[in-house]
């Protein structure tokens, strides 16, 4: 991969928080364009106050991919999931995506493709089993992204609204 820019990935902080919180806008716009019915224009999925505790927790590790004059590019909020579900599942840790976004304007220069392959070590570092993520339907570029990363369906979840 060639890069123009050196991109550096590191644990978010407090000083990343308002320019997390505008990715985190890019992100749900693109959600209430395909799912008006759920998702909030206009709205971010954490607060300033609840995006310090997540930076804060050592199980909801957020990563950035920051330039070389450290503005952050596009980020991953990970968090890592003991399993099992139910008492008849192998015991083990996951590593779930909650949420992978690069900036509009920094699209196509494989900033998430870096931002996947450090979660990847990072699992691999914390003896994870496994990587896991949400895709919504109707978001196809991201989910054509993550296949191209490798991921496969695990399993689905249904809905019949009401």
């Amino acid at each position: 991969m060639e890069m123009k820019e050196q991109i550096t990935i590191r644990r978010a902080g407090e000083k990343d928080v308002d320019r997390v919180l505008s990715l985190l806008s890019q992100v749900l716009e693109i959600h209430a364009k395909i799912r008006p019915d759920i998702f909030i224009p206009g709205t971010t999925k954490y607060t300033r106050e609840e995006l310090l505790g997540i930076f804060a927790n050592e199980l909801t590790p957020v990563y950035v991919a920051v330039d070389e004059t450290d503005e952050v590019l596009g980020y991953a909020f990970c968090v890592q999931k003991a399993q099992p579900f139910s008492n008849n599942m192998v015991p083990f840790d996951a590593f779930f995506i909650d949420d992978l976004c690069v900036d509009e304007s920094a699209r196509g220069k494989h900033i998430g493709q870096l931002l996947f392959a450090f979660v990847k070590e990072e699992a691999k570092r914390r003896g994870c089993y496994e990587i896991t993520l949400n895709v919504w339907e109707g978001n196809d570029a991201a989910k054509a992204f993550y296949e191209k990363m490798g991921l496969t369906v695990k399993e689905s979840q249904l809905e019949l609204i009401l």
